[in-house]
């Protein structure tokens, strides 16, 4: 686990909770780069508060964002920017300045159709315009950009609707959802602290080839009984989400532990099949998801968020902070799009008989989301392994799209 994880979990956690709590997408992680930069020039008391709200000394904060930015991620492009009202300049500004992570844009504030061009360029045209307003009053700007747009490494299969489950209020408004493909994604069930049973989904992107290395994304699909409050979703997302990034399963329930049947997460079926295992008994798991999209917009002024604090320690205590993030995300039945054909015959015994219990996971009411991007080399993992980048609350599922649709072949 690397040593983000935490401090992003712990700040995301307050993030969703002082925003809509409907249906929306976030990304705690650029609010807190935004927050990193600001650090070293914060004293005192601001300093403090800071380091309370970034989950570490604002030092070692602000070394982890230029760490970040210094080698980005080839899945999940980001960009900082410091922009200051002509003739504006507070005392430590210089200095301030001086210690920025190279990568972070610096200079005069630009008109709004310049703010608006840099976020379109910067989230691969994913947002249209910046959001805030350049008024009068507006003597430093600070500006974050993080964007994602990957295939899957292995695509969804679509499946009726009722799939989702009888106790799914969305399984008789949909026509169509996701299911999991047999091979290439991750799912099980997991016992966790705070958001009791949960079931959890993995897909991953075809992953960027770097030097000696790969670069991915895992998105992580949550979901717990419906009346499990939404930040201890969130939470267990975000801590199943680390550890699967990590390659383990924490709390995994064997479906020989569960009852055969159907609850609102899950159905569980036994049969008779040929199976290799050890003691006879194979363990099987599929999931259903449905397809969606979501825009927000987040005023991020909330003190518990940090930007006041961090606005008046880098514009002085006179300074009024208004802070806000515009997010998108999308969830559909594509990713890697390809074709091959393999042939292989082998000519074995049959295996002795046992039995297979399948588990299928219903994500049928809302649940949470954490995309991880992944960051894998030869000596080890670089400074992206594991850092959520963006996480969303479903709560508004859709049909898939036509292209969900298309004939992959």
């Amino acid at each position: 686990m690397t040593s983000l994880q935490q401090p992003l979990a712990r700040y995301a956690e307050r993030l969703h909770a002082a925003v809509d709590p409907g249906h929306h997408v976030a990304s705690p992680l650029g609010a807190w780069l935004l927050l990193a930069l600001c650090g070293p020039a914060a004293t005192g008391a601001e300093r403090d508060e800071l380091a309370d709200v970034l989950g570490m000394n604002p030092s070692a904060a602000a070394a982890t964002a230029a760490a970040l930015l210094a080698e980005p991620h080839p899945l999940v492009p980001a960009a900082t920017a410091v922009w200051h009202h002509v003739g504006y300049d507070p005392g430590r500004l210089a200095d301030w300045y001086a210690d920025l992570p190279p990568r972070t844009t610096t200079g005069p504030l630009p008109t709004q159709d310049a703010l608006d061009a840099w976020a379109r360029e910067h989230t691969l045209g994913l947002i249209d315009r910046f959001p805030l307003r350049i008024t009068p009053q507006v003597v430093l700007a600070l500006a974050s950009a993080l964007a994602t747009r990957i295939s899957w490494a292995d695509p969804f299969d679509l499946t009726p609707a009722a799939a989702l489950g009888s106790a799914s209020p969305w399984a008789g408004s949909l026509t169509r959802a996701l299911r999991a493909p047999e091979r290439g994604h991750r799912c099980w069930i997991a016992a966790t602290e705070r958001a009791g049973e949960v079931i959890v989904h993995v897909a991953t992107a075809q992953p960027a080839v770097t030097d000696g290395g790969r670069a991915g994304l895992a998105v992580v699909s949550v979901a717990a009984a419906p009346d499990v409050a939404p930040g201890d979703v969130l939470a267990a997302a975000y801590r199943l989400g680390a550890a699967a990034v990590a390659g383990a399963e924490p709390g995994r329930r064997s479906l020989f532990e569960l009852p055969l049947g159907e609850t609102a997460l899950w159905s569980v079926r036994e049969e008779r099949v040929r199976t290799r295992a050890r003691d006879g008994r194979e363990e099987r798991h599929t999931a259903v998801l449905p397809c969606w999209s979501a825009r927000s917009e987040h005023d991020l002024t909330a003190p518990r968020l940090g930007f006041p604090t961090a606005i008046r320690a880098v514009a002085g205590v006179d300074a009024q902070a208004e802070a806000r993030q515009a997010a998108m995300a999308r969830f559909g039945r594509y990713g890697f799009e390809a074709a091959a054909v393999t042939g292989a015959f082998a000519l074995v015994s049959l295996p002795p008989e046992g039995v297979a219990r399948t588990a299928e996971l219903r994500f049928g009411h809302p649940y949470a989301v954490v995309a991880l991007a992944t960051d894998e080399r030869p000596d080890g993992v670089g400074p992206w392994h594991g850092v959520p980048v963006f996480s969303a609350w479903v709560a508004e599922p859709e049909e898939p799209s036509p292209a969900d649709l298309a004939d992959p072949s």
